[in-house]
């Protein structure tokens, strides 16, 4: 059985940190208050040069580096974001581009938070069905650039930056065991597409800023998430007594912990990193996982559940052996 065996992950990070008493200087807001709210303690921040397609390609060249691969090694580039350069062409051919990889396809997905957890599960298919060897799979945003630093309760929520794996196919024996990406779960809803947003786009001829029902994503992201990993397990043939990590969306230490409750797994079992990056959208999971090997804390042969929840909403979860 063809399994999608990630071989190298990276990350990228703005150069720029920006801690929460930044904030405390032009908004009605608190250190205190954000922590007690979000967990997260401070975030980077791109700079005028740094663009999403820039960070990805960095991302990209540490997962190519760590897996001694070229970027002509590479069939296809998958990049989740919801903040390209431009509305066209895709970032993805803009990192093809600037990884000088002269062969393959490179596609944009776009499902906001959940954008990471789409590409894998459209990467493990082009794999699966022989369509590619090895994938690139990249999550990467700019969205300090669609904030409203006027609203305290979104602006001060997220974070810039990008991570990678290259994924390879490698047979397998066809069980829970075998390395590599063992089932995935995709789900969305378009009914709650107004509780998560921004207000700009092709339609109204700007780009808009971010708006968020806070406490409606919070009531949906621990019910949703808990049960498309479940869904996910069931399909992998493994349980919770099984999962050496859990690798979520780092949206909100609370949803973070709220789940991690309902799949009754210890935060001990928790990779967290949201209170350095904040929410970076369809970069959280890939920067978590490369943080996750350079800390120790991932090794090969763990057992790994990746979830995220994000506008749409779309939500999903993927259970790999690392």
């Amino acid at each position: 059985m063809r399994r999608a065996v990630v071989i190298g992950v990276g990350h990228h990070l703005p150069d720029r940190i920006v801690e929460n008493a930044e904030f405390e200087k032009t908004l009605d807001t608190s250190d205190e208050w954000i922590r007690a709210r979000s967990g997260i303690e401070r975030r980077h921040f791109a700079s005028d040069g740094e663009t999403t397609s820039s960070m990805a390609s960095a991302a990209a060249n540490a997962a190519l580096a760590q897996a001694s691969k070229a970027a002509d090694d590479v069939d296809a580039i998958v990049l989740a974001t919801s903040t390209a350069d431009l509305t066209f062409p895709s970032a993805a051919t803009m990192v093809q581009d600037q990884l000088g990889m002269t062969r393959g396809f490179a596609f944009d997905v776009q499902a906001v938070c959940a954008g990471f957890v789409y590409a894998l599960a459209n990467a493990n298919a082009l794999i699966a069905s022989g369509q590619a060897e090895r994938v690139l799979v990249i999550g990467a945003e700019t969205f300090s650039r669609i904030m409203d630093w006027t609203d305290r309760s979104t602006c001060v929520l997220f974070g810039d930056g990008a991570g990678a794996v290259l994924l390879e196919a490698q047979e397998g024996d066809g069980t829970s065991q075998d390395r590599g990406i063992l089932s995935t779960d995709l789900n969305s809803d378009g009914r709650h597409r107004d509780l998560l947003y921004v207000d700009g786009g092709v339609s109204t001829g700007t780009s808009g800023y971010l708006r968020m029902q806070g406490n409606q994503v919070f009531r949906h992201a621990v019910e949703k998430l808990a049960q498309t990993a479940e869904t996910a397990m069931e399909r992998a043939g493994v349980s919770a007594s099984d999962v050496d990590w859990i690798v979520p969306h780092q949206a909100n230490i609370r949803i973070i912990q709220g789940t991690a409750k309902k799949m009754d797994l210890p935060m001990e079992r928790v990779v967290v990193t949201v209170q350095d990056h904040g929410n970076t959208s369809a970069a959280s999971i890939p920067l978590a996982l490369s943080v996750g090997v350079e800390r120790g804390q991932i090794k090969r042969g763990d057992l790994i559940v990746t979830e995220a929840i994000g506008g749409g909403l779309a939500w999903g979860a993927v259970v790999m052996r690392w």
